[in-house]
């Protein structure tokens, strides 16, 4: 599988499992993600967990569902925590398979 992307078992992603990879300068996780069950509007629809040193399969982030102000599309977000990385899920470059999400990493905003 190619770095940066998230392969879910189906493409209705919100109740999807998946297994992925995120690869940048300073760090390079393989991660499982699973849905989260929750009423709470807030909560993220997904949990994600990446291996420790040990191999242990540890917490460290989560998918949120979210929605584009300006059409109402929704789109969903992804947060490492450790390394406070932030990045939105989107269709991945030349692939017709919505299950295949690539991890397109955004900064913080500057602050003005």
């Amino acid at each position: 599988m190619t770095t940066n992307c998230i392969k879910f078992t189906s493409t209705d992603i919100e109740t999807a499992k998946g297994v992925g990879s995120i690869s940048t300068l300073t760090f390079d996780l393989d991660i499982t993600v699973e849905p989260v069950a929750s009423t709470n509007p807030m909560a993220p629809t997904h949990r994600v967990l990446g291996r420790s040193p040990r191999g242990k399969l540890v917490e460290c982030g989560g998918i949120w569902k979210k929605q584009n102000k300006e059409t109402g599309a929704d789109y969903y977000t992804l947060t490492i925590r450790d390394h406070g990385f932030n990045a939105n899920l989107g269709k991945a470059a030349n692939q017709d398979d919505l299950s295949l999400q690539a991890v397109i990493p955004w900064g913080p905003k500057d602050a003005a």
